[in-house]
């Protein structure tokens, strides 16, 4: 489907934000969540999660940049036939990113539905 506009693809992350349970979403450490239209290597990604996961921050872990949550716009919408299917692909991978900051691989998040 066409790419939808980018403040209403916006509100899909944050509703998507909102789904994840509070006591996970407090856990969540210097992590800040973007939307970009396309990831300029692999334009065919939904989402990606860049930094260090929980479960690799030792004692020196401070001072740094936020992670980053990149959920692409027009990726999502590539492969989606409706609206409804981009907000269910959306929280899909706003789910499995964080996941990933929490050090939760690839191959388990497949396991769980969440791949």
């Amino acid at each position: 489907m066409k790419a939808l506009p980018l403040p209403v693809f916006e509100a899909l992350v944050a509703d998507a934000l909102d789904e994840v349970p509070a006591e996970l979403m407090a856990l969540l450490d210097n992590v800040v969540v973007l939307v970009e239209d396309r990831n300029p290597d692999e334009p065919e990604l939904l989402g990606v999660y860049e930094g260090y996961a929980l479960t690799e921050r030792g004692w020196d872990y401070g001072g740094t940049l936020p992670d980053r949550i990149m959920i692409y716009r027009e990726a999502i919408c590539d492969i989606c036939e409706t609206e409804d299917d981009v907000v269910e692909e959306v929280t899909i991978t706003v789910v499995h990113e964080i996941a990933h900051h929490f050090g939760i691989e690839e191959e388990r998040l497949h396991e769980l539905g969440w791949g």
